[in-house]
């Protein structure tokens, strides 16, 4: 019960990171190009990630640090598993962003990965009691709450957000899997470096483009401040530090009462703006974090079977 206890408070402390990053992630698509913002972020956290690697393995920290080749082919697969997933995932999002999909609609329908995965975990005989699959329930009704205002109309750009959603939901049972089994922040690390080098092939197509100058023309766009300090933000922190946290965190945690968890992001990012840029919170907001909270509250509660 401890061990589930502390990963599930480093869960919440990934889902603040990941809320927080809300405005970086804004910034920098805005100064760089959102694919040349994942990229780039994915390339940071994937650095940063080394030389967590090396720090631990010289203070003999590294717990799973994979000795056979079995180990390393293990850690690799999973690895680029992750990596490939999240790739698809994050870049979905952001083209539904592109082509019209309002943040908050955004939010709301990527959160919705907390009714895919349970439903992914039956066939993987990854049983919920009943308190989990209500606080599912009230997630999505909080989530709605928080994240609506209108009516729930889905159009194309939409429906590639449900898409991402589901990889988002592929890429949790992923790491349930592999996140017992290996280093957690090597496999991060692989993941990133996969979403890294994934990702030159839309930077390099669309956001430079093939223009004779093109990359010059790029470049005084990325040695910016505004770009720099977005995706030192994004990269060492929502990438390197709040994905490890989530492969660690996972372990030995239902991966549905794990996405519970990770949806405070959307909670996080409204309290962000309440607190850091004095925007104003309704009463429909405050009434969706407190079913987002109450539901996580449930979901933790230990339930003996009737």
């Amino acid at each position: 019960m401890s061990l589930k206890i502390r990963n599930s408070f480093l869960l919440m402390i990934a889902a603040l990171i990941w809320g927080t990053a809300f405005v970086a992630q804004s910034e920098g698509c805005d100064a760089i190009g959102p694919y040349a913002f994942n990229c780039v972020r994915s390339f940071i956290g994937t650095g940063a990630l080394l030389v967590v690697i090396f720090v631990l393995d010289k203070l003999g920290l590294s717990k799973k640090k994979p000795q056979t080749k079995e180990e390393k082919k293990l850690l690799l697969k999973g690895g680029v598993s992750c990596g490939v997933v999240l790739f698809v995932a994050a870049n979905l999002q952001q083209v539904g962003l592109y082509y019209g999909t309002s943040a908050g609609k955004a939010g709301f329908l990527t959160a919705c990965y907390i009714l895919l995965v349970p439903i992914i975990g039956i066939f993987l005989k990854k049983k919920c009691g009943w308190n989990i699959w209500i606080g599912v329930v009230l997630t999505v009704i909080g989530l709605y709450l928080l994240c609506m205002s209108g009516s729930l109309t889905l159009q194309f750009s939409d429906g590639l957000v449900l898409i991402c959603a589901l990889f988002f939901a592929i890429q949790i049972m992923i790491v349930d899997y592999y996140s017992p089994l290996v280093d957690g922040v090597r496999l991060s690390c692989i993941q990133f470096a996969v979403c890294a080098l994934l990702g030159l092939i839309p930077t390099v197509c669309v956001d430079i483009g093939f223009a004779p100058n093109a990359f010059w023309e790029w470049i005084p766009l990325l040695m910016t401040w505004d770009a720099w300090s977005a995706l030192l933000f994004a990269g060492v922190m929502s990438s390197g530090v709040a994905f490890t946290l989530q492969i660690i965190a996972q372990n030995g945690l239902n991966p549905t009462v794990a996405s519970l968890i990770m949806s405070l992001e959307s909670v996080f990012a409204v309290l962000a703006g309440w607190l850091i840029l004095h925007e104003r919170m309704t009463g429909r907001e405050i009434i969706g974090c407190v079913l987002i909270f109450g539901a996580i509250v449930l979901a933790q509660v230990p339930m003996k079977r009737k």
